[in-house]
């Protein structure tokens, strides 16, 4: 198997990185006006996944992401980033209000994965999730999604199904986690470092794959200063610079393509994607 250009280990700790910029973040760096929305009409809210709508210059659009904790009240709170059924079905009830009202679709993935508790499981997970897969592929309004740390199997395919898949430059995106692929291929998780580079899953090998579309370069660092009772967000202009320049592009881009062609190109993206090739 082809060896990744760089250590992708070590852009898995960095995608896990407790000062990395998150969904909330983003949301009040890179658009204005934020406004959040709560609950799936079915259960509750689900703290792991933000949704609202907001203003990217001036332009009105959804805006959906999974959020992580900086503390261990707050992990706790937002369950470590790892949506249960309610967060995704939160993210469809917001999906189809853009839908209605025309306006576009950003989504923000930062997750291990889907939480994959018993209760979890018992409120329907897995149907939560391949809903969410079959409807965003039908959707008629513009769709962008950007990896922006850890994007961890269906729990971040989940939102991910978009006319462009954007991916931070020190982000990673996997079927599983390194952990995961070694303790199944070799029966040690201590392997993870090995697993890492044979999955794949840093931008550069992604983009050549055709998984993603663009690469958005990161500042070489990045200072994130935040309150540790709370996690209110933060202005994080060196950081969010190239996203939002990366977003009205290809917002733009978008746009100005007719629904019926936006909708075959997605489906023709993702039917390439794991396409055998014989030598």
């Amino acid at each position: 198997m082809k060896e990744s250009k760089r250590n992708a280990f070590e852009a898995v700790q960095l995608a896990r990185h407790p000062d990395r910029p998150y969904s909330l973040d983003l949301f009040n760096s890179v658009f204005t006006d934020f406004a959040e929305l709560h609950g799936d009409r079915r259960y509750a809210d689900d703290a792991a996944l933000v949704a609202g709508f907001a203003k990217l210059n001036d332009i009105q659009v959804a805006v959906i992401g999974q959020q992580k904790g900086r503390d261990t009240k707050q992990r706790r709170h937002r369950n470590f980033g790892m949506p249960k059924p309610e967060g995704y079905r939160k993210a469809l009830r917001i999906m189809k209000l853009a839908e209605k009202f025309s306006r576009p679709i950003i989504t923000f993935i930062d997750t291990p994965g889907a939480y994959p508790g018993i209760d979890a499981e018992e409120r329907g997970q897995a149907e939560a999730i391949a809903f969410n897969l079959r409807e965003m592929a039908n959707l008629n309004v513009p769709t962008i999604a950007v990896v922006i740390g850890e994007g961890g199997s269906g729990g971040a395919l989940a939102i991910g199904i978009a006319d462009r898949v954007l991916m931070m430059e020190n982000s990673v995106y996997s079927v599983i986690s390194p952990e995961g692929c070694a303790a199944i291929l070799w029966k040690d998780a201590s392997e993870s470092e090995r697993a890492a580079n044979s999955l794949r899953l840093i931008g550069d090998d992604l983009l050549e794959l055709g998984v993603i579309d663009e690469i958005i370069p990161e500042p070489n660092e990045w200072k994130l200063k935040t309150d540790e009772n709370n996690d209110e967000p933060v202005k994080l202009d060196a950081v969010t610079k190239g996203l939002k320049e990366a977003l009205v592009k290809n917002l733009d881009q978008l746009s100005n393509t007719s629904v019926e062609k936006r909708r075959q190109m997605r489906f023709e993206k993702f039917r390439q994607m794991g396409k055998w090739v014989s030598s």
